[in-house]
Formats: structure tokens, C-alpha cells, sequence
């Protein structure tokens, strides 16, 4: 039977502080929102993934499929019709600041306002996640998604020839 390697609390605060997100509503405000908006796309797809998994066993491209239908820029930017509403204030000034950002990237299959509004979601679900405010990005995630999918089944339902038409 294998030992498992004991670690001497100093080894385990080291290793906390090294990964796991622990940073004040002000620490992480003060970040750049394109910083932000690097740690959230990563946190909002486990969370994805997450979600998908977690009813069971599926086939790979069947569930990055799925993925790839929540992760791309437009999918963020049509969550944020459902979720801004109900942001905070600090929650809207950081929406606000990712938004706005000046990037000198594009996306391929996006409009710019859609990777904009994208970049900001980005930027909150990053906020969120290094201030430890899981159940509040979960919340606000679920409201968009829910939202999303509905959309997505909406269109689905369109003949092939009126599919292509945004919002």
C-alpha cells in the first residue's frame, strides 16, 4: 500500500498560497480586467465542463460540442442580457472595466460588441473566482446558461434558413 506523503503545515500553507484563490474584493480589483477576464474564461469553462460531466458518462464530442455551444464569445454575450440585471454595483463597475478594455485580440466568429460584452462577463467570472465568491459566480452562471440553452432550443426549432439571423 502506498503512503500518502505527509506535508508539514508550512508546506500546505505554501501550496494554499500558491492556488488557491484568496484574494480581497479590492486586491482583485485592483487587477487589469484583461487579467481578469484570463482567469475567469478558464474558471467559466470547469464550470462548464463541470456541469456537463456531472450528469454522467458521455461521449467526448458530444460534450465539447455542448462546450464549445457556452464557451464562445456570443454565448457569453447573450448571457449578460439575463445576468446584468441582477449584478451588483461592484459587480457592474467590473463588468464594466472588462468591457471596456482595450484588447489587441479578436475573435474569429464574433462581432466585436459580442467579444467585448464576452471580455467583460470574462472579467467578472474572473473577479469572482479570485475573491472566493463561488456561490455568487455559480448563481449568476446557471442564470446565464439556463438562459442560453433555452435560446439555443428556440433557434434550433427555426427552419435551417432562419437560423443565421442574431437576436
Amino acid at each position: 500500500m502506498e503512503e500518502s506523503v505527509k506535508k508539514n503545515p508550512d508546506e500546505e500553507q505554501k501550496l494554499s498560497a500558491r492556488f488557491i484563490p484568496d484574494k480581497t474584493e479590492q486586491e482583485a480589483g485592483s487587477y487589469s480586467p484583461l487579467v481578469l477576464a484570463f482567469i475567469g474564461d478558464s474558471a467559466y469553462e470547469l464550470l462548464v465542463r463541470t456541469m456537463l460531466v456531472n450528469p454522467g458518462n458521455a461521449r467526448p464530442n458530444d460534450l465539447n460540442r455542448h462546450k464549445m455551444s457556452l464557451v464562445k464569445a456570443d454565448a457569453q454575450s447573450d448571457m449578460m442580457d439575463v445576468i446584468e440585471p441582477h449584478l451588483t454595483g461592484g459587480e457592474k463597475r467590473i463588468y464594466h472595466r472588462g468591457r471596456n478594455a482595450k484588447s489587441y485580440t479578436t475573435a474569429k466568429n464574433a462581432t466585436i460588441a459580442d467579444y467585448r460584452r464576452a471580455t467583460g462577463f470574462e472579467a467578472l467570472i474572473g473577479y469572482l473566482y479570485l475573491t472566493g465568491q463561488s456561490d455568487r459566480m455559480m448563481e449568476l452562471v446557471s442564470l446565464g446558461i439556463d438562459y442560453v440553452e433555452e435560446k439555443q432550443k428556440a433557434v434550433r426549432g427555426l427552419p435551417s434558413s432562419a437560423r443565421n439571423t442574431r437576436k
